[in-house]
């Protein structure tokens, strides 16, 4: 099963796929080695928004993996470039880190401090927040609940951590939102294909070129199958094997960890 040697990009999600919070999973190091010697590209497709596309890097060339800002491919990305499409001065009430503050900011949005309240707000806007408190979960309820714009990077539900354990990703966050105000927001990360698109673009590939590795159905693979890209699972986050017999997202191939995805290249 050798059909990945003709993949020229390779699109990874970071969270389960690569590494489990600060630890590398077993064969990453080597894969992307591989990929350095050979010339072959990759970027990091990521729904997590707690971070921005410099933390990455940093966190990425921490962890041994040659990067730079152009390999990173967010949800933070698409929510800018959202943005940027519909009002590129807008004042937005956030449930996100600071980090993710800092990097609107300097996109040229206005922020508006949690603890005020103001009638002028154009987009509530929720990210996967590490720092969340209910002073902003209060804050948005306010402003959901009165109808302004609402917006979200990304659809899911749990972030992986080490020994296949979890924490509350920004899916969770809107699911209390909305059993609060009763409404859904616009979600702007994976599975939309707007990510995929972009790095075709960018990186001048085919859509045969590439493909699109994670360990979310209905994220990491939703995308890829909406862009109409070769998908690859692997085990090493949320979906496990018996999830694979009751899906509408089914990957092209699957692989227990990047590790064999590195030997089916090798």
């Amino acid at each position: 099963m050798a059909f990945l040697k003709s993949k020229k990009l390779f699109l990874f999600d970071m969270d389960g796929t690569i590494y489990h919070e600060d630890t590398l999973i077993p064969g990453a190091s080597d894969f992307f080695y591989l990929c350095v010697a050979r010339g072959i590209h990759y970027v990091f497709m990521t729904n997590n928004s707690s971070k921005s596309k410099y933390s990455y890097v940093e966190k990425l060339n921490r962890l041994g993996i040659d990067a730079t800002i152009d390999n990173i491919a967010s949800s933070i990305n698409a929510t800018v470039d959202y943005l940027k499409g519909h009002n590129s001065k807008a004042k937005i009430y956030l449930v996100g880190t600071e980090s993710f503050k800092e990097e609107l900011e300097k996109e040229g949005f206005e922020i508006v401090p949690w603890n005020y309240r103001e009638m002028d707000i154009d987009y509530v806007l929720v990210g996967f927040d590490t720092e969340l408190d209910y002073n902003k979960i209060e804050g948005a309820c306010f402003y959901i609940s009165r109808g302004f714009d609402y917006i979200a990077t990304n659809c899911d539900l749990r972030c992986p951590v080490r020994d296949e354990k979890y924490i509350p990703d920004c899916g969770a966050i809107c699911q209390l939102l909305e059993t609060a105000t009763n409404r859904k927001p616009l979600f702007l990360g994976k599975p939309s294909p707007y990510i995929v698109e972009s790095v075709l673009e960018k990186w001048n590939v085919h859509k045969e070129d590439i493909v699109c590795v994670g360990d979310r159905l209905y994220t990491d693979i939703a995308v890829g199958i909406n862009a109409g890209v070769d998908t690859v699972l692997v085990l090493t986050g949320e979906a496990k094997m018996e999830d694979l017999s009751d899906t509408p997202f089914s990957p092209t191939y699957t692989f227990d960890s990047i590790k064999d995805i590195y030997l089916d290249v090798l």
